[in-house]
């Protein structure tokens, strides 16, 4: 398909025998504020059912990538290529506090969908018993966990997470960083996290990319056997790696969006074998 200055174009990715080839395919992607290009001549692919996690410094562009790929901004200039089955969570996990949580779930979903529905979603991130509470009762775990059930409802090809666990306290984010990592397995869909944690990346990605002036600075798989752990050889030389790419000293803070002498709690030291 050839590019549009113009207009964006989104559609599916190219698929082959009914599978896509790749989730996600940007070509010459241009984002501006005020005239000032936030995304710049990007070019991305992601393949179907791999987990990419998206590091870089406050204001790189990350954020403004994953509502484009989401299709929530479309004030851009390329191509952008993207299964139409894709669901976005955000830190905030924006649910109506007037609805009970499994018409939450349910929320945008063409036609009359039946509460068994929300309810099975509910089922996969632990919240069966928490299908007709009204969102001001639930912990800020269990309300990111109602967000992520909403996104997976819609069965997404391509699974956005915009800084899903950034809220969190310590523990709530290593369980919901854990469950994550098992609905990637039982979904097979791509995933693209959006993080500011060095750690958390690595942790639960294949692949870590780098933002940095308007681009895809590094990009690099990360190779390691599943479960993971902070502590092991090939985790540290990838975590000094990475921190250098984000201009943060090694040692320091594994928060890329941080300053280099704040501290950082640790991310999950565990998830299932892939």
């Amino acid at each position: 398909m050839a590019t549009d200055l113009h207009r964006p174009v989104t559609a599916p990715a190219p698929s082959s025998a009914g599978a896509p080839e790749a989730a996600v395919r940007v070509e010459g992607l241009t984002r501006a504020f005020d005239g000032r290009a936030v995304i710049d001549r990007l070019d991305l692919t992601l393949e179907a059912g791999e987990f990419t996690a998206l590091l870089g410094r406050s204001g790189c562009g990350k954020s403004t990538l994953l509502r484009v790929l989401a299709g929530l901004d479309r004030e851009i200039a390329g191509t952008v290529l993207v299964p139409r089955r894709r669901a976005v969570a955000f830190q905030a996990p924006r649910l109506m506090p007037w609805k009970r949580v499994w018409r939450n779930v349910l929320l945008g979903l063409p036609g009359k969908p039946e509460r068994a529905l929300a309810e099975e979603a509910l089922a996969d991130v632990g919240l069966t018993d928490r299908a007709g509470a009204w969102p001001k009762t639930l912990s800020g775990g269990e309300a990111q966990r109602v967000s992520l059930a909403r996104a997976l409802v819609r069965e997404p090809d391509l699974l956005l997470l915009d800084e899903p666990f950034g809220a969190l306290d310590a523990l709530t984010r290593i369980k919901a960083q854990q469950l994550v990592a098992e609905l990637w397995q039982r979904r097979g869909c791509a995933v693209l996290l959006v993080t500011h944690d060095v750690d958390e990346a690595l942790l639960l990605a294949d692949r870590v990319l780098v933002m940095r002036d308007g681009g895809i600075a590094y990009d690099t798989h990360v190779g390691l056997d599943r479960p993971r752990g902070v502590g092991s050889a090939g985790f540290t030389c990838l975590r000094s790696r990475l921190l250098n790419e984000l201009g943060v000293e090694d040692g320091g803070a594994a928060d890329a969006g941080a300053g280099a002498d704040q501290p950082q709690e640790p991310a999950a030291v565990a998830h299932p074998d892939v």
